[in-house]
């Protein structure tokens, strides 16, 4: 059964894209929590990302570490945050967090809720930076 990321990838839920290659894609977190919360997730459908082929493995994390530099770039912060926790969608991916304090990546602070105004604003600052 697909993931909600396959749609995304195959175009069927409309994401606020950040980068994408053959590969690859990054979005915007639409329950993200803080601005700036991205995930990068393999097209390859797998569920768990210590499963994915160590060449695909490798390359997902050079990927996203482009993508944690735009951020780092783009949106105010001390550093850009990495998490894998892989248990609310079964779709391998990785959460990049811009961060200021080692609160803003608690994952049981409530999550933002942001205009699709302030989705395409941040989208673009990461995309140009």
């Amino acid at each position: 059964m697909s993931s909600v990321f396959t749609k995304i990838i195959n175009g069927e839920i409309p994401a606020y894209k950040i980068a994408e290659d053959e590969h690859f894609i990054a979005f915007l977190d639409v329950m993200p929590l803080v601005k700036g919360h991205t995930l990068v997730v393999p097209k390859k459908e797998v569920d768990l990302i210590f499963d994915l082929e160590a060449e695909d493995y490798k390359n997902l994390w050079s990927f996203a570490q482009k993508i944690a530099k735009k951020i780092k770039n783009a949106v105010p912060c001390v550093r850009v945050g990495v998490a894998v926790v892989g248990l609310e969608v079964p779709h391998a991916h990785i959460h990049l967090i811009p961060l200021n304090t080692v609160e803003d990546m608690n994952f049981k602070n409530e999550r933002l809720k942001l205009s699709a105004e302030e989705y395409s604003e941040i989208q673009n600052l990461i995309i140009n930076s």
